[in-house]
């Protein structure tokens, strides 16, 4: 009975774990599109098109 809690309590820590990760990572994603956009748009200004 020990080890069954054991495993459950394991396999809930590593779902969370990794779908954490799966979070950040797409957090991540969604920040260097935005930083990239910023990047367009200050190109564009400076080249006077703003």
């Amino acid at each position: 009975m020990k080890r069954l809690i054991t495993l459950m309590l394991l396999a809930m820590f590593s779902m969370g774990t990794l779908t954490a990760c799966n979070t950040m990572a797409g957090a991540g994603e969604d920040i260097q599109a935005g930083g990239e956009k910023i990047e367009d748009k200050a190109e564009d200004c400076k080249d006077g098109r703003c």
